[in-house]
């Protein structure tokens, strides 16, 4: 580890310390006394504050920091940020309302001409390919701002008008969801957020915690799917799970044989045969017997098209 990322890994082990004594850097980082004292002199150059308590038993009292300490990053880390940025920028819709064009020329603006040489390189050479909201999501922001502070809303969707406590929000192939708890009907729920007609704050105090809500969703998954099935894959199946896969199914590998198991609901019968269509030939049902009839039968409906 070089002397520049070592300084960027001492703010992170400090951020989350009120103080520190030259030993605790010496262990952590396995370096000496003189090179500690160096260390700490350029962490308070780099804007760490911090005032020396006297004594035996004294130490670096840690104030309060009501900005952000700037973190050094190495041109493997610079890149990886920007190829991110450059993959969020693709979506037509996001939770958050600043403009990625705003950042990147915000961050660009910070490294040397060199620096940016090679993330102008990296931006023609590396490409992300992502399919484009088909939806139109509303209220994605206020969303999300629910969700961290915890608060009930009111909603209106094209299937129910009630009251919630939203959990996450979930992006998959092009359509922007969100999970929560109804609690007028005391359900939890996965809802398109491009369904949503209204979006009302509500005094109502929140009946859950975000960790309450996250055990809801666990048992929701595990009660809710509760169907098992099991298929056999072929190497070119499995791949083609890996690619596109749903919380409710998972790739088991046994004596050489992949195998895709899981559970679903009743309602969900006619999504689980049309998923299993998608994977052609590279894919057998051994149970339950529902399933493998409901796939025959949508075979012989679509050869009837011929």
């Amino acid at each position: 580890m070089n002397r520049s990322e070592r300084l960027n890994q001492e703010l992170i082990f400090l951020s989350y310390r009120q103080t520190f004594h030259v030993k605790e850097l010496m262990q952590e980082f396995n370096i000496s006394k003189r090179t500690a004292l160096r260390d700490i002199s350029s962490l308070e150059q780099l804007g760490l504050s911090f005032y020396v308590e006297p004594g035996r038993y004294g130490g670096y009292q840690l104030m309060q920091q009501q900005l952000w300490v700037p973190i050094l990053l190495n041109s493997q880390e610079i890149n990886a940020l920007f190829f991110a940025l450059k993959a969020l920028s693709l979506l037509s819709a996001t939770p958050f309302e600043k403009s990625y064009q705003t950042i990147y020329k915000k961050l660009m603006a910070t490294l040397s001409l060199s620096n940016q040489r090679q993330v102008a390189k990296l931006q023609r050479v590396v490409n992300y390919y992502s399919i484009p909201n088909l939806d139109a999501p509303t209220h994605l922001s206020d969303l999300l701002t629910a969700i961290l502070d915890e608060t009930v809303v009111q909603l209106t969707t094209s299937l129910v008008t009630a009251k919630f406590q939203i959990f996450d929000l979930l992006y998959r192939h092009g359509i922007w969801f969100f999970s929560g708890y109804d609690l007028d009907s005391n359900v939890w729920g996965i809802y398109r957020c491009d369904t949503i007609k209204s979006f009302q704050v509500s005094e109502q105090p929140a009946q859950y915690t975000w960790e309450q809500l996250a055990e809801r969703q666990h048992a929701y998954d595990r009660d809710h799917h509760n169907i098992r099935y099991k298929c056999v894959l072929t190497p070119l199946g499995r791949e083609h799970v890996q690619k596109n896969n749903y919380p409710n199914m998972r790739l088991e590998h046994q004596d050489g044989q992949d195998y895709l198991v899981g559970g679903y609901n009743q309602d969900e019968l006619a999504y689980m045969i049309d998923y299993l269509l998608g994977l052609g030939r590279n894919v057998k049902i051994i149970y339950p017997e529902a399933l493998k009839t409901g796939y025959l039968k949508e075979l012989q409906q679509i050869q009837a098209f011929y």
